[in-house]
């Protein structure tokens, strides 16, 4: 595939707007959330959709795994990574949808470590109903790397309780989509969902010829 040095540079700077566009899309959310909200109150904006505001100190949708410190070196690292491959891909030559979708998957990533990494330095942790304050650098609520994600994005669509004769669920009351995230997650989410759909052929044609290469 011969990819011509203008459409290169259209690439290239098409990846950087995304990943500082949305990058400041994602933190200008967090800090008006954090320094407007106090943590887990919510503000309905339709019957499906709420803006409620909580942290925490895992992975996308609120999940926990693993230490704080390995959850925050592999974003790093996984960020890197990406944006070294996106780079590759510029040069040999890569399709407009599925480098856009990893530009997303990058920016994602960066978003969250940004919390991880300076939310603990820059804001205190008011008991609530009070809400965050910035403070002087390092004075804040933990250390570097351990600051912990905002989310404030809600969408439960449907809910109803089970049956009574359903094992092990019945009579429990159901909600979806319970998880709470916030636009970095998104970022990653739905690019991922799209290169899925769309970009199966490339993914395997990738796969394939990293293996060879390995």
């Amino acid at each position: 595939m011969t990819v011509s040095a203008l459409t290169k540079r259209r690439q290239a700077l098409t990846v950087a707007l995304i990943f500082v566009g949305f990058i400041c899309i994602d933190q200008a959310v967090k800090v008006w959330v954090k320094t407007h909200m106090a943590l887990h109150e919510s503000i309905r904006v339709t019957d499906w959709f709420y803006i409620t505001f909580i942290e925490n100190n895992g992975m996308a949708f609120g999940m926990e795994f693993f230490d704080k410190i390995f959850l925050t070196g592999f974003r790093i690292l996984a960020t890197i990574g990406v944006g070294y491959y996106i780079s590759r891909l510029i040069r040999r030559g890569v399709s407009w949808g599925f480098l856009i979708c990893l530009a997303f998957i990058m920016t994602g990533a960066a978003g969250n470590i940004i919390d991880c990494l300076f939310y603990g330095l820059i804001f205190n942790d008011p008991a609530e109903p009070q809400v965050a304050q910035f403070v002087p650098f390092g004075e804040g609520y933990s250390s570097l790397f351990y600051g912990r994600v905002v989310d404030m994005l809600s969408f439960p669509l449907f809910e109803w309780n089970w049956p009574s004769w359903m094992p092990l669920i019945g009579g429990k009351h159901y909600l979806f989509f319970s998880y709470i995230f916030n636009v970095a997650d998104a970022c990653i989410s739905c690019s991922v969902i799209v290169l899925l759909l769309f970009f199966r052929k490339t993914l395997t044609v990738e796969w394939e010829s990293g293996k060879d290469k390995s």
